[in-house]
């Protein structure tokens, strides 16, 4: 083999050896961005459930009247009673509501729990927005401790415009608290969360 064909074959190899390398660091990086890529696309277009973001403030009020349902869960080695102050309320689409849940320590020592949500039916995720929730922060209460956590929502008008939704007339807003991300994540309650849009700033004097 010549100098020149010793030369050109390294050449080739070379090249196999780095097209092996990108591909195994394209699958790589892909496997590791599927989650958050799947949580984008839920958070840009409702789907399954999950609440719309950062769609700022309510427009106004219109003319369908809606109830939003509120259900609260606990993961059952967190010792809290956790529950929504009010089970329910009546809401004209466009129109900002508020509504509290609270959370009690029932046990003997500090507790942390962290809580995901998710509404129901699923089609109309696109439509409701939060503007201030509790989702996603870390809570530690002590013994005995009781919190009250807000939640400020809205529901776009254009829910009655939808084929998909016009006919809907209840929503259910529901709220998970577990120990950790990690046990949300291992009882399959990321995959249909939103991220956390944070608590309302207070107001400047």
């Amino acid at each position: 083999m010549t100098p020149e064909q010793r030369s050109n074959l390294a050449r080739r190899n070379r090249r196999t050896v780095l097209a092996a390398f990108t591909g195994v660091a394209g699958m790589v990086g892909v496997s590791f961005a599927a989650v958050p890529l799947y949580d984008l696309f839920c958070r840009v277009t409702g789907f399954n459930g999950t609440p719309m973001i950062g769609g700022g403030a309510a427009p106004g009020a219109g003319e369908q009247v809606l109830t939003i349902r509120f259900n609260a869960n606990t993961q059952p080695n967190l010792p809290w009673r956790f529950q929504p102050a009010t089970p329910s309320m009546r809401l004209l689409v466009g129109e900002e509501g508020v509504a509290f849940y609270n959370a009690t320590s029932t046990g003997d020592r500090p507790s942390t729990g962290i809580s995901t949500y998710n509404v129901t039916p699923e089609v109309v995720g696109k439509y409701f927005h939060k503007t201030a929730c509790f989702c996603f922060e870390e809570q530690t209460l002590q013994p005995g401790q009781h919190v009250d956590m807000p939640l400020a929502f809205w529901v776009d008008p254009a829910i009655s415009q939808d084929p998909n939704t016009r006919d809907i007339r209840t929503i259910t807003v529901s709220y998970t608290f577990f120990r950790s991300l990690a046990d949300a994540e291992r009882a399959g309650a990321l995959a249909s969360a939103g991220t956390h849009v944070g608590r309302r700033p207070a107001a400047t004097p």
